[in-house]
């Protein structure tokens, strides 16, 4: 069986056609190696030898048929995630490029037995919440004005009793609040409905934080086990946003494979969208501990910042419970991430400038903001 896997340099991408690898399947890599994530353009030297390379864009369609020609299965992980103010690219290279894959596998007859998109968590949102009476809600963004008053929580809206506490979201929650949340919903729904129309068995998965070694060093937009372990590894002391009081919801990337292994093995997988993630709530205090402890600072205790991010959700907890009816479920824990993400960050050549340079990215769009200000 060949295997097309779009965006295959990255971080995901890599390690799932290394797992395709290993089953004996031929791999076939799609990526443009565009920077902050790579680097001067380089391919990384993880990149198996063995994969069928082609570097280019998945938003040209010449290059995307001629990646297609020949394959059996599509992983679609190619995506554009930024927090830069380029609406449209988000959906270029998020939805159209998938909508595309269908239409070339329609128009020209390709023979694709199954299409897995890789979906996200922000397709969520702030995700469900409810008051102390069971009653639901999927509340709107936080405001400006209330994070300058150093307000973190959701409010309670009128109509609902007491405040309001987040849920658990399964795969019914859609409530995007970004553009590349929106772009992912979009990518969803033309996954699931071009494959059912014609017959493409096809899945979604929402990927929750996913942590791990390959993890961009540059890119502004992944998480805090990159920018902790950083931080640490520095003899720093990471920037606590909010309170630190926020739940997240964090996986390990072996965990992702095996999902995404299970998916394309799974005939009941076919025409459904899944969330995948850690099954464990966490918030952004514990999580900051576990990363000092792996990097010997027992004696730190984390103190908030008094600055926040624009656009951050105050809470949000996939429900797994869905994917784990496959037979599937998250074995590994946040502090395993943490170990094997500073294995792979002291192999690192050069890391001096990589956090000045992700700050200055998120200071000169105004992401990150002071309460006082």
């Amino acid at each position: 069986m060949r295997v097309l896997v779009t965006g295959g340099a990255g971080f995901i991408g890599s390690h799932t056609a290394d797992a395709l690898l290993a089953r004996g399947y031929e791999v076939r890599v799609l990526d443009s190696l565009e920077e902050p994530v790579h680097r001067q353009g380089q391919k990384p030297s993880y990149l198996d030898q063995r994969i069928d390379f082609i570097h280019g864009d998945v938003t040209d369609e010449a290059t995307l048929l001629n990646a297609m020609q020949g394959c059996d299965v599509i992983y679609h992980f190619a995506a554009f995630q930024d927090y830069l103010p380029v609406f449209s690219r988000f959906f270029l290279v998020n939805a159209v490029s998938t909508a595309a894959i269908f239409e070339l596998i329609v128009r020209e007859k390709l023979p694709i037995k199954k299409v897995i998109v890789a979906s996200s968590q922000a397709a969520m949102g702030e995700g469900l919440y409810a008051d102390i009476n069971g009653k639901t809600l999927l509340p709107d963004i936080r405001s400006t004005a209330q994070l300058k008053q150093g307000n973190w929580e959701i409010q309670t809206p009128d109509g609902f009793t007491g405040p309001v506490r987040h849920q658990h979201s399964d795969e019914d929650v859609s409530n995007p609040q970004n553009p590349y949340g929106l772009s992912k919903i979009s990518q969803e729904s033309i996954t699931m409905q071009m494959g059912k129309r014609y017959g493409i068995p096809s899945v979604a998965l929402r990927y929750s934080i996913v942590q791990g070694p390959r993890q961009s060093f540059y890119n502004a937009y992944s998480g805090a086990c990159r920018i902790f372990s950083l931080n640490f590894h520095q003899g720093l002391e990471p920037s606590i946003y909010e309170d630190g009081q926020q739940v997240r919801d964090f996986i390990n990337i072996q965990d992702v494979v095996a999902a995404n292994l299970v998916v394309l093995d799974d005939e009941r997988a076919n025409y459904q969208v899944f969330n995948v993630g850690g099954d464990a709530a966490v918030t952004v205090l514990e999580f900051a501990k576990t990363v000092a402890n792996v990097f010997g600072r027992d004696d730190y205790e984390p103190k908030p910042c008094g600055k926040y991010r624009f656009g951050d959700t105050r809470h949000i907890f996939s429900d797994v419970s869905k994917l784990k009816a496959l037979g599937w479920k998250p074995v590994h824990q946040p502090r395993e991430s943490v170990e094997a993400y500073r294995e792979w960050l002291n192999e690192a050549d050069s890391v001096a400038d990589i956090l000045r340079y992700a700050e200055k990215q998120m200071e000169k769009l105004g992401v990150v903001i002071n309460v006082s200000n």
